[in-house]
């Protein structure tokens, strides 16, 4: 799916890291929420509360989730998994990664 249809989409941006990572929180009509946002290229330790499905729209990214010792590569149309209460590295080189963060 390239867009999302009927949200409300909170105009003040997210933004970590000292602006790496801006997104934007979208809400959806039955109160789910997502975020979508650009990672520029660093590398960056996230913390979760919920789990989240990270789907990968552009650019490309390396993963290293909590507790594993080996990085993962993914691109575009792919996504990762991050369990809730844990917490993921990514490293982005090159071209800006955009995504889309799907909250449990």
């Amino acid at each position: 799916m390239s867009q999302f249809d009927n949200v409300a989409v909170i105009k003040k941006a997210n933004v970590y890291f000292d602006g790496k990572c801006v997104s934007h929180t979208v809400q959806f009509a039955d109160g789910t929420k997502k975020s979508v946002g650009v990672i520029l290229p660093a590398t960056l330790t996230f913390n979760t509360g919920a789990p989240e499905i990270m789907e990968t729209v552009a650019g490309a990214c390396r993963v290293k989730l909590a507790g594993e010792s080996a990085w993962t590569a993914y691109g575009a149309g792919q996504s990762f998994s991050v369990p809730g209460n844990s917490s993921f590295e990514i490293e982005v080189t090159g071209e800006p990664y955009h995504y889309v963060c799907h909250f449990a």
